[in-house]
This record gives structure tokens, C-alpha cells and sequence, in this order.
């Protein structure tokens, strides 16, 4: 089961209580452990805690982070009391997983439990030329929080056929089937694009939660985009 305020089913005593919004866009962890955040997105803390870079997490998921350019730097903060993490003032959302999976963009990750399981998956029908159409899955359960550029809409993909901008998808339902849409008409460049308009197709039941911006401008690569900046550097 997913657990999300976008579907009603986030009451208080249904679920762990040490992932909590603080407001819109800060998020507070009741840390008695571990945690897993977004490098640089701590703000504040009380109590005891170390900051340590968390790596990629052995050398298959190392080669694929850094073919993909999927996934955000993560640390790992470790010890007790409350931490306050949040990422550009941006809207922080959470999902509780309960031995069920999200597919996320890295990009938009903020923090999530670390007995969850994550793994870099690309989007089928979308090679190295596409745009860096790759994701970040996690699986488990537990907490995820991720951030939104402004307040995002969930669209329910088994009303209707349902597509986004590679940029604004920030997650969606793993038993989704999700390709990629595209076209060639010099006139129609649907997002940030280099002259193909492209988006995520969706089929199947599930969800897809769409963020109401492509995200910021990258300087200097072109105008290239896509799903966690694929060969961006």
C-alpha cells in the first residue's frame, strides 16, 4: 500500500511518526537512527548527529549512477533528536510505502527511510540519445519525501490516457508501463527541449504526480534535459 495525503490515507497512528512536515516546505525527522537526505539540505537540527557522504552503494549502482547522472547526492545523519531539512524553499510532499514501491526522479528526492531499497531503472523506448529518461525506484517500506517546484497535480492514469513533460513527472506508480512520446514538427517543442518534443506515456492503473514547472533553467548544456540530467556533465 502507498500512503500520500494526495489520496486521504495519511492519518496520524496509521503510520511511523518521525517523518512530519514542519510547514509546506520544511520537513522535520524525529531521528532516533538513521536517515537518508539530500547533501546540503539540512537547515537546522537539535540533539546529536553526524553527517556523513553517503555513497552510491556498491559498484553496480556507482556504474549506473554515473552513466545515467540519475539519482542526488545523498548523507547519511545518524544520532538523535530533530532535524529540519528542506531544498530551495521548494513544496515537500510525502508518500509512505507500505511494502510497496514508488518510481521517483532523483532530482526531486529530498529524504526517505534507509531500509528502503533503491535502484536506477530507465524508462523503456528511451535510450542514451533520449534525453536521460532514467529514474530512481525505491521499494520497502517506509518514508519518502520528495519535492515539488510548485504545487503538483495528481492525475489518476487509468481515467484516460495520460502523458507529461520528461521534467515535470516527479514520480509515478511502478505498475505502470511508462514509453516515451514523440514528435518531430519543428513547431511544437512541448517543454525544454533541443527541437524534439518528448513526454512520458503512461498505461495502466496508477498515478503519475506532475509538478507545475520543467524545473530551473540548466546553463550551458544546450538546452538538454531530461529525467536526472542525462550526460549533463
Amino acid at each position: 500500500m502507498l500512503r500520500s495525503q494526495f489520496f486521504g490515507n495519511l492519518e496520524q497512528g496509521q503510520v511511523p511518526g518521525h517523518f512530519t512536515l514542519q510547514n509546506s516546505k520544511m520537513l522535520r525527522v524525529h531521528l532516533n537512527g538513521e536517515v537518508l537526505a539530500r547533501q546540503g539540505s539540512m537547515v537546522a537540527f537539535q540533539g546529536q548527529m553526524e553527517f556523513d557522504y553517503e555513497g552510491a552503494g556498491g559498484m553496480g549502482k556507482f556504474l549506473k549512477k554515473a552513466v545515467t547522472g540519475e539519482g542526488v547526492p545523498l548523507m547519511r545523519v545518524r544520532g538523535q533528536g530533530l532535524l529540519f531539512v528542506a531544498n530551495n524553499a521548494d513544496d515537500i510532499h510525502l508518500f509512505y510505502l507500505e511494502n510497496d514501491g514508488i518510481t521517483v526522479n532523483g532530482t526531486n528526492i529530498l529524504a526517505y527511510d534507509p531500509q528502503l531499497q533503491s535502484d536506477i531503472q530507465r524508462v523503456q523506448g528511451a535510450g542514451v540519445a533520449a534525453g536521460g529518461l532514467f529514474n530512481t525506484t525505491l521499494t520497502g517500506t517506509g518514508w519518502v519525501a520528495l519535492t515539488a517546484h510548485g504545487t503538483p497535480v495528481m492525475l489518476d492514469c487509468g481515467r484516460a490516457p495520460t502523458f507529461a513533460d520528461g521534467q515535470s513527472a516527479i514520480a509515478w506508480s511502478t505498475s505502470l508501463q511508462v514509453g516515451v512520446n514523440k514528435t518531430f514538427k519543428a513547431g511544437a517543442l512541448i517543454g525544454r527541449g533541443s527541437g524534439e518534443a518528448m513526454q512520458l506515456a503512461y498505461q495502466g492503473q496508477g498515478f503519475v504526480l506532475v509538478q507545475a514547472s520543467e524545473g530551473p533553467p540548466v546553463i550551458g548544456e544546450g538546452g538538454k534535459g531530461g529525467l536526472g540530467g542525462l550526460l549533463s556533465g
